[in-house]
């Protein structure tokens, strides 16, 4: 049912009752409305920064210095944003008993900072810091001061413990993220076109394996043509908003507790 009827969200809300069994896949669009770019926008970091020159762990290898111009941006943009509707809503759907976990791409730790116990980061955490050399890890905001580039212990510079282009995802959240895709009812995809490598296969794991997935995004996708049961158009804090609303007061044909 990619449509969802006359209104997919309360088709999103039916199945959301029904099953109760769901994970969220977020993207850079969830987290737009705290004040954080998309990368691939108009107003986003690649067009600033190549991301060939900047993102790789090539790059950082050779010029961290000159990488850490951008990763101080980054740092600077995500460290004053707060969570929005949306975040707050998914920690809501989580304590209501529905969504049982939320795998992010994002790096901003706004999930966590809205109230989810339960979130499986695929790109890591800008709030971390580690040494490239030893390994050994420190908070962002005791090591990192703006203008600067931080250093470990042993004098080796520090990177923020996210995956660069180059480096693979943490295989234990890979593992976890596959494996909340494999067992869930409902796939929330909120905010991500889902595009990018291996995340890209979550969507198709949860539909092979007989979950329903819910896209959210103000634009269609190609998982909206090819994957999506119920597309709802519009903005993450809007609808995930209008989501908690008719889970907490069930009309009829929405089900509910």
């Amino acid at each position: 049912m990619r449509g969802g009827g006359s209104d997919p969200v309360r088709e999103a809300a039916r199945l959301l009752a029904e099953r109760r069994n769901a994970v969220a896949l977020t993207g850079a669009g969830i987290s737009v409305e705290s004040g954080i770019p998309s990368f691939r926008g108009a107003q986003g970091l690649w067009g600033k920064y190549d991301p060939m020159e900047y993102a790789t762990l090539h790059a950082f290898m050779r010029s961290p210095g000159k990488v850490w111009e951008m990763l101080s941006e980054m740092i600077s943009v995500c460290g004053f944003a707060s969570p929005n509707a949306a975040h707050a809503g998914l920690s809501a759907l989580e304590k209501m008993g529905v969504v049982r976990a939320v795998i992010t791409q994002n790096v901003d730790g706004l999930h966590q900072a809205a109230g989810s116990r339960r979130v499986i980061e695929y790109h890591g955490n800008l709030d971390e810091l580690i040494c490239v050399y030893c390994w050994k890890l420190f908070e962002t905001r005791k090591r990192w001061v703006i203008g600067e580039v931080p250093l470990c212990d042993c004098g080796q510079i520090l990177k923020p413990n996210v995956v660069l282009f180059g480096e693979p995802i943490p295989w234990p959240a890979q593992e976890q993220a596959e494996e909340e895709a494999r067992t869930c009812g409902v796939l929330l995809v909120i905010g991500t076109s889902a595009q990018v490598s291996p995340a890209c296969d979550l969507p198709r794991i949860a539909k092979e394996s007989g979950a329903a997935v819910v896209e959210i995004n103000p634009e269609p996708t190609q998982l909206t043509r090819s994957v999506a049961d119920v597309y709802i158009p519009g903005t993450a804090s809007d609808i995930v908003t209008r989501l908690v609303g008719l889970l907490k007061h069930p009309s009829p044909g929405t089900g509910g507790h």
